[in-house]
């Protein structure tokens, strides 16, 4: 008895020896596949190179990292499905997902798990629902909106201008809000429409630009859409400036729309590929031939995120590290992140950018 007591013990101290060194495992979702995946690759290549980096440095409280991928495909029933599976995985923190559409149904699922989870999503029900466990590194559309609106209603006075979604509750959103922005300012708009994205044809929608006179339009919704309406518009001669989302930061509009995105307006936060401090994180993604625009730099800076969260709380559990986000001020190659009671960020900033020769910069 006393000999099966000791290596018992053994291998309850070689157990546990193991376990404290165990991976930890970090997770990323959004659009892998799917009309949207190129966002849900830009995601994928930041966060791959900050698990890369961070393990390189000795990993995170001497674990190392596992990232785990998620494909949504921006589908709400597929993504609930994915944070379930992320759950019997037990990730210690989330990055994601991407549409907002997305990242509220399944940021129930990981708050009820007690999952911290830092998202890009724009739509304000992300953060208004009272969950403890979601740290929105991003603006909100209610923010970017106003920018968006008042830019419209200063830059392009007298013109025609329409509004027009793609029902989705980022792009919705969206849209309602540079709407309220507009008209708060004096520039009601000449036509507030929706369509259904997805589709193919929106020559019917161009036929109702044209006879509004619409000269600009504010879209709320993805960069896929928008290629296609300023192709089909320029087919029926209507000349449109488009003024969009976060979402247009996709050089995939550049290679859908061609010369047209030159025409392409939209807000986005200060671009971290401009910051002296993400220098060296900048040469490393272009050295391996990875431009990083878009999310890129948004979902390397989630897991430095965590890494930092882990750090000042001296544990990697669920529990501490969803405390230490939510009291902590964290440096990353975005800049200073910090939130608020509603894991809103602190500080969110909203530009104006323009597509011109392949490459968006801010609007002159």
């Amino acid at each position: 008895m006393k000999q099966f007591t000791v290596a018992a013990a053994a291998f309850s101290l070689a157990a546990f020896a193991g376990a404290a060194h165990a991976d930890l495992l970090v997770a990323i979702a959004g659009p892998m596949t799917g009309q949207y995946a190129s966002a849900g690759d830009q995601i994928r290549k930041g966060a791959e190179m900050a698990v890369a980096d961070l393990n390189a440095k000795g990993g995170v409280l001497g674990q190392k990292l596992v990232l785990e991928v998620g494909d949504d495909a921006c589908d709400p029933k597929q993504a609930v499905s994915v944070a379930n599976t992320m759950v019997n995985k037990k990730i210690v923190f989330m990055h994601g997902h991407w549409c907002s559409s997305s990242t509220i149904p399944a940021s129930d699922v990981y708050a009820e798990a007690g999952i911290p989870m830092a998202t890009v999503s724009t739509n304000p029900q992300v953060t208004e629902r009272k969950l403890k466990n979601i740290f929105r590194i991003m603006g909100r559309d209610d923010q970017q909106g106003l920018v968006a609106g008042n830019y419209l209603a200063d830059t392009f006075k007298g013109k025609k201008i329409a509004v027009v979604d793609d029902k989705s509750a980022y792009g919705k959103g969206l849209a309602d809000e540079i709407a309220k922005a507009m008209t708060a300012k004096g520039a009601k708009p000449a036509l507030r429409e929706s369509i259904t994205a997805g589709e193919k044809d929106y020559s019917a929608l161009v036929t109702k630009l044209k006879a509004a006179g619409a000269e600009v339009l504010a879209y709320g919704g993805y960069h896929t859409e928008v290629a296609l309406i300023l192709r089909q518009a320029q087919q029926a001669g209507l000349k449109l400036t488009v003024m969009g989302g976060d979402t247009m930061t996709n050089s995939e509009l550049v290679t859908a729309a061609g010369a047209a995105a030159d025409n392409v307006l939209f807000t986005f936060a200060p671009d971290p590929r401009k910051n002296a401090s993400a220098e060296a994180v900048v040469k490393k993604f272009r050295d391996a031939k990875v431009e990083p625009e878009g999310y890129v730099m948004y979902a390397y800076a989630a897991m430095q995120l965590f890494a930092q969260a882990a750090e000042k709380a001296k544990s990697a559990k669920q529990a501490d590290v969803q405390k230490a986000l939510a009291a902590g001020n964290f440096d990353t190659v975005i800049g200073k992140l910090a939130f608020d009671a509603k894991g809103d960020n602190k500080a969110p900033g909203f530009v104006v950018y323009r597509w011109q020769g392949g490459k968006y910069d801010y609007a002159k």
